[in-house]
C-alpha cells in the first residue's frame, strides 16, 4: 500500500515564485514515486489573489487532473499585505484554519511534510504530527524571523526574541529538517544531525531545448519579486545607463516596488525596457531561455548572505549567465562554477561594467552557458534530488513504526 503523506504549505501551485514552485515539484515527484500525497494549502494569493483569475497560470495538466488531492482553505484576508501587523493576522488566520482542518480530518498519514516560512504553518505541522501520531519533516526555504528582519519589516528586539524562541521550538519538534541553501547550516549547527540539503531545482522536462536565437538583440532579464529584499535602485540605474546600447531589458516582475519602477521607466521614456505581466513557470522559462543574461540583486543585509535565491537557479536552468549583486553563499557558488559575474561593491557601476563585458564578449557568454548546463545537471535536478528525498522519507517513516 502507498505511504500517505500530508504536505502542509501556504504556497502551492499555481502560485508564482520559488516557494510555490518548490512545493509543486515536491508533490509531483513524490506522486510519480508512488506516494499518496495530499496537500493542505490555501487558495493562491501570492503576491495578489487577482492574478489567479487568469486561467493561463493553471497550465499544469498533471496537477489540474488531481484537484481532489488539494485541500485549499479559504482565507478571509484577501490581500497579501506588506504591513507587518496585517501580515501577522493573515498568517495567524491561515494557521488556525489549518489546525481546525487537522482536528476535523479523519484520515491517517504515515508522514507530515511541512514547509516554512512563515513559521506559523510549521506550528500547524506540529499539531498534525501529534494529532496523526506520526513523524514530521520540516522543509526550511528561508530563515525566519531573520528574513523579515533583513527586509526591515520589524526590528523590535522583544518580537524578534519571541519568534527566535518559537523558531527553536519548531526545529526541536521536527524529526528531520531539509534546507534549500547550504548557507543555512551555520545557523542550524545545533540541529546538524538531522539536516539534509535539497536545493530548489528544475525538472529535466522543464529545461529549455537548445535552439538558434532569432534575434540579434542582446537581452537582459530580471525575473521575480521586486520587493523589499531586492535593491531596485541599483536595477533602475542599470537600465538608465544602458539605454544607448543595443540591449533590451525584460522584466517579469511583481511586488511592492514594481509600480514605482514602472512609473519611472515610463516617465523617462526608456523604450528598451519591456514589462511582462506575471506568467506561468512554463512561459517564464521560455522567455528567459531566449535571453542572454539574468540579473539578481539583494540589499546589503547580512541576513541574505545565507540564501540562494530561486531566480538564480531558474536563470542557470535556462543556461543564463548571472550578473548579480549578492554576497555569501550565492556569490561563492556563482564564482566557483563560473556561471556569472559578481558586483562586489553592489553598485550599478560594477553591474553595468559586467553586463557590457558580456555584451562585448559573446564567446564568454557561450562558455558560461555551457557551465550553467553542466552545473544544473550535476546538482540541481529534481530527477536526481528526489532520490535523496525518497530515501529520507522512507527512513523517517521507518523510525516511526
Amino acid at each position: 500500500m502507498s505511504k500517505r503523506i500530508l504536505l502542509i504549505t501556504q504556497n502551492f501551485y499555481p502560485e508564482i515564485g520559488s516557494a510555490g514552485n518548490r512545493l509543486k515539484n515536491i508533490f509531483l515527484m513524490l506522486h510519480r514515486k508512488g506516494y499518496d500525497v495530499k496537500v493542505l494549502t490555501t487558495d493562491p494569493t501570492y503576491p495578489e489573489k487577482g492574478f489567479y483569475d487568469c486561467h493561463d497560470l493553471w497550465d499544469e495538466e498533471e496537477l489540474n487532473s488531481q484537484n481532489e488531492k488539494f485541500i485549499r482553505l479559504k482565507v478571509k484576508n484577501k490581500k497579501y499585505a506588506f504591513n507587518f501587523l496585517n501580515r501577522l493576522f493573515y498568517y495567524l488566520e491561515i494557521m488556525f484554519r489549518m489546525i481546525i482542518f487537522i482536528f476535523k480530518d479523519k484520515n491517517k498519514y504515515d508522514l507530515i511534510y511541512v514547509t516554512t516560512p512563515p513559521i506559523f504553518v510549521a506550528f500547524a505541522g506540529i499539531i498534525a504530527k501529534f494529532r496523526y501520531k506520526t513523524k514530521m519533516i520540516l522543509d526550511i526555504r528561508d530563515l525566519w524571523p531573520d528574513s523579515l528582519k533583513g527586509v526591515g519589516i520589524f526590528k523590535n528586539p522583544m518580537i524578534i526574541g519571541f519568534f527566535k524562541r518559537a523558531e527553536k521550538y519548531v526545529y526541536s519538534q521536527s524529526d528531520h529538517i531539509i534546507i534549500n541553501s547550504q548557507g543555512f547550516q551555520k545557523h542550524l549547527q545545533d540541529q546538524e544531525a538531522k539536516l539534509t540539503f535539497i536545493p530548489n531545482s528544475a525538472r529535466r522536462e522543464e529545461l529549455p531545448r537548445c535552439k538558434t536565437r532569432m534575434s540579434k538583440e542582446f537581452k537582459v532579464v530580471f525575473a521575480g519579486n521586486l520587493g523589499l529584499a531586492q535593491d531596485v535602485n541599483v536595477f533602475r540605474d542599470i537600465v538608465i545607463r544602458l539605454k544607448d546600447y543595443n540591449i533590451k531589458f525584460m522584466i517579469l516582475g511583481y511586488g511592492v516596488n514594481k509600480k514605482e519602477l514602472e512609473r519611472e521607466i515610463l516617465e523617462r521614456e526608456l523604450n528598451h525596457v519591456e514589462f511582462i505581466m506575471p506568467v506561468s513557470r512554463k512561459e517564464c522559462l521560455k522567455i528567459m531561455a531566449n535571453c542572454d543574461v539574468g540579473i539578481a540583486t539583494l540589499n546589503n543585509s547580512v541576513i541574505f548572505e545565507t540564501v540562494l535565491p530561486g531566480r538564480i537557479i531558474d536563470y542557470l536552468s535556462c543556461r543564463l549567465p548571472v550578473v548579480a549583486s549578492v554576497s555569501g553563499y550565492s556569490k561563492e557558488l556563482i564564482e566557483r562554477e563560473k556561471v556569472g559575474l559578481i558586483a562586489n561593491t553592489k553598485t550599478s557601476n560594477e553591474m553595468v561594467s559586467h553586463i557590457l563585458h558580456l555584451y562585448n564578449n559573446p564567446n564568454l557568454v557561450e562558455s558560461m552557458k555551457q557551465n550553467c548546463g553542466t552545473f544544473i545537471e550535476k546538482n540541481f535536478l529534481w530527477d536526481k534530488n528526489i532520490l535523496i528525498l525518497d530515501e529520507l522519507i522512507k527512513n523517517t517513516i521507518k523510525k516511526g513504526n
